[in-house]
This record gives C-alpha cells, sequence and structure tokens, in this order.
C-alpha cells in the first residue's frame, strides 16, 4: 500500500495546479467523462482562462485607442462673457463709439485633425498588435498548463478506480475462500489458524479499500471545484489508456518541439515587441503636423456690435521637439537592456524545451518496458494462484501460502493498470513538450 499511494501523491501533487475526478465506480458508464471530456469543460468554466480571454478583449481596445490617432477630434464648444468696463472714444460730431461690447457670445464647431506625425501613430499600433497576439499565446499556453496538470490529476482517479475495483474482487474472493475454510473448519479438516489469518487478511484489505476511497473523495472536491460544480457531484471517469506508438529519436523531436513550443513563440513575441518599443523611442521626437479648423458664430464685429455674424478659422499647426531632457536617450537604454534580457529568456527556453523532450522521452520508453515487464509478472502470478489453490485444495500447500498466492495476483493487476497509466502520462507529457494540443 505504501507503494501504492507514493504513486497517488506522484501524479496527484506532482504537478502545478490539480484537478480530476470520480466517487462511485458503480456508476453508469453513459455519465463516465473521457481525459478530453474533463479538459474541455474545466477549460470551458475555468476563471484564470476566461480572465486571459478577458485580456485579449482588452488588447482589441487598445488597437482601436491607438488607431483613434488617425482620426479627428470634432467638438462643439460655446461661451459667453460680460466684460467691463468697455473701451469707448468719441468722435465730434458722429457720437460715441465702442470697441466691442460688453456681452460676447460665440458658439463654433472645432475640428483637429493630424496629417502626419513621421511614424508615431504607425509603431504604436503595430505595438498593440503584437501585444494583442502575445496575449493569444499566453492564453495557448495557459491552457496547455492547465491541460498538463489535469493529466496527473485524471488518472490520479482512474488508477483509485481501478485499485477500488480490484480490491473489491480480492476481499470477493478471499470472503469465498473463508467461507470455504470455515466449512473445512466444520469437518476439522482446517484449523481456527487457517479462518483468523483470513480474517485478517480480509480486514488489511479493507483498510487498504477504506484509504482508497478517501483518497478517492479528495480528489473527487478538487474536481467538483474545478468545474464549478457542487462538492456533492460525483463523475466517473472512463480508463483512458493509450496503445503504444512509435517514436521518433528525441533529436528529431527536440527540433518539432522548438518549431511549436508557446514558450518560445511568446519569447520570440516578446523580442517584436521590444523591437517596435524601440522603434516608438526613435521616433519619440519626430514632429507633428496637425490641421486645425474652427467655424460658428459669435458677436463682436464691427458696426454691430451685438449681432452673431458666423466666422471660420483654419490652419496648420507643426511641432517639433528640440530638448527632452534626455529621456529618449535614457529610454532607449532600457529597452535596449531588455531586449538583451529578452534573447537570454529565449535562449533558456530553448534549453528547457531539450531537456523536457529528452526526459519525456525517455520516460516514454521506461513506461513502455515496464508494461511488457508487468504483463508478463501478471501472467506468472495468474498461473501461480491457478497452481496454489489446486495445491491448497489437495493439501499440498498452507491457507497462507494461498493467500500470499492471491495478493501477490492482485498486486500483479495493480503493476500491469499503474504500468500502462504511466505509460499514457509519460506519452502525454511528451506531446505537451512537443507543443501539440491536447485539449
Amino acid at each position: 500500500m505504501k507503494h501504492i499511494f507514493k504513486y497517488i501523491m506522484i501524479l496527484a501533487c506532482g504537478l502545478p495546479v490539480a484537478l480530476p475526478a470520480q466517487n462511485q465506480v458503480a456508476q453508469s458508464q453513459m455519465d463516465s467523462l473521457s481525459l478530453a471530456g474533463v479538459i474541455t469543460k474545466v477549460i470551458g468554466n475555468y476563471p484564470s482562462v476566461k480572465k486571459a480571454e478577458l485580456e485579449i478583449e482588452a488588447a482589441n481596445a487598445k488597437i482601436g485607442l491607438a488607431k483613434s490617432a488617425y482620426y479627428p477630434n470634432i467638438d462643439i464648444s460655446s461661451s459667453y462673457s460680460h466684460i467691463g468696463p468697455t473701451s469707448k472714444f468719441v468722435l465730434p460730431g458722429l457720437g460715441t463709439f465702442q470697441l466691442y461690447p460688453a456681452d460676447n457670445y460665440s458658439a463654433s464647431l472645432n475640428v483637429n485633425q493630424q496629417i502626419y506625425d513621421f511614424g508615431k501613430t504607425e509603431k504604436n499600433v503595430a505595438f498593440e498588435n503584437q501585444a494583442k497576439v502575445l496575449s493569444q499565446l499566453s492564453l495557448e499556453q495557459l491552457k496547455q498548463k492547465l491541460s498538463l496538470s489535469l493529466i496527473g490529476n485524471y488518472y490520479s482517479i482512474v488508477y483509485l478506480q481501478e485499485a477500488i475495483s480490484i480490491k473489491n474482487e480480492e476481499l470477493k474472493t478471499l470472503k469465498e475462500h473463508l467461507a470455504f475454510v470455515e466449512k473445512k473448519a466444520a469437518t476439522g479438516s482446517a484449523t481456527q489458524y487457517e479462518i483468523l489469518t483470513t480474517k485478517v487478511r480480509i480486514s488489511n484489505i479493507e483498510n487498504q479499500k477504506t484509504d482508497l476511497e478517501t483518497n478517492l473523495k479528495v480528489l473527487q472536491c478538487q474536481l467538483n471545484s474545478y468545474l464549478g460544480e457542487s462538492q456533492q457531484s460525483n463523475v466517473l471517469l472512463k480508463k483512458d489508456v493509450h496503445a503504444p506508438e512509435i517514436l521518433e529519436s528525441a533529436d528529431a523531436l527536440s527540433v518539432k518541439a522548438l518549431g511549436q513550443r508557446d514558450e518560445l513563440r511568446i519569447a520570440r513575441q516578446r523580442s517584436m515587441m521590444v523591437d517596435t518599443r524601440l522603434k516608438m523611442v526613435n521616433v519619440q521626437n519626430n514632429p507633428v503636423l496637425n490641421l486645425f479648423a474652427m467655424g460658428g458664430y459669435k458677436n463682436g464685429y464691427i458696426p454691430e456690435l451685438g449681432d452673431p455674424k458666423a466666422n471660420y478659422t483654419v490652419g496648420v499647426s507643426f511641432k517639433l521637439p528640440i530638448f527632452d531632457a534626455n529621456r529618449s536617450k535614457y529610454n532607449r537604454q532600457q529597452v535596449q537592456t531588455d531586449l538583451r534580457g529578452v534573447d537570454q529568456d529565449t535562449e533558456l527556453a530553448r534549453r528547457n524545451i531539450v531537456n523536457e523532450v529528452v526526459e519525456s522521452r525517455a520516460n516514454v520508453d521506461a513506461a513502455l518496458k515496464k508494461i511488457a515487464q508487468t504483463e508478463l509478472q501478471l501472467q506468472q502470478a495468474q498461473q501461480a494462484y491457478k497452481l496454489a489453490d489446486t495445491n491448497y485444495t489437495a493439501g499440498v500447500i498452507t491457507n497462507l501460502d494461498l493467500l500470499d498466492s492471491s495478493t501477490s495476483l492482485a498486486e500483479s493487476r495493480l503493476s500491469v493498470m499503474k504500468s500502462r497509466i504511466d505509460y499514457t502520462v509519460s506519452l502525454l507529457k511528451l506531446k505537451i513538450a512537443l507543443g501539440e494540443r491536447i485539449y
């Protein structure tokens, strides 16, 4: 049992996030979920995935905001002001003249259009588009990591389901054997010691089954939490194991992974974004040419100062920064440093990917060998149990020998199942290491 629980903890806790399912194996197979079904359901409702999708929506808004510099700013303005005293002068024989009215009214439509900013807006839009691509890649990486964590938990559940099933069969066999021993004891051909040893073995198996069921309930709680369902919900998982596959060499797989992994794509995308930032810094002191126009009504025109009259203003403005207190210089230095840092991150990601592929490939090979070994061991255990059963009936071996043979058979069945699950998990982890989607 120590090996069983150790195996469960490796699967359930050895990965970053937890998530699986299952309670009672007695549920209908029609209600069972495959690994793909669990992953699809979790990814469709998982909060961090939803948040990443919202970040993509925010990226679309930022792209639109950057593009808004291509369009004019249009507004309507109006004002009223009372001025006192007003300037007046007197012309002999002609009367008194007022230069401007005391009450001033104006209303106008204002248009301000950027004509050319020498690449500033273009590079801002390019940067926001690249940021959106980065958000999309980050979403795919998140889904991949979530799928990776689900694999370990899913097959922990599958293992527990099958282990409990094997324990139930083992209990059934032991109870049948106990009934047989008790009948023999009634005729005097078996001892009380044989009955007690069988009962002790039954009690031990029942304790093991209880521990397995407890672990199953814990994992079921985790599954319901990830699915966003009630803690009392029960989900039966299918024994979704993979058949052996022919794989390429580790070198060929590494080349494939370097072209597909999200980590390298994200690193390259970040490098592109930093390069665009550098271009943005280089053009931030470029001049800007704007067109402005304003038209409306206002009073104050001689000779009828109080009558509003149509008026307009049209012109262009040109702005050329001369000195920015060395901000561009230091921004450029910072971005160049960031670019070198991103290059180092890319190289580190490349090395880690190669290591993951080689390790996963080796684990697949080892698991495949274990399948052959455990299947041979199971065949031998089955033959040994048949011989033990025959010999016990003939009185050649003791009751304890038969119980040991029965236990060995059950452990061999668990070993076969464990090796097949190990192979499936290792194969799926290899696919993830190659950058293949399993969701």
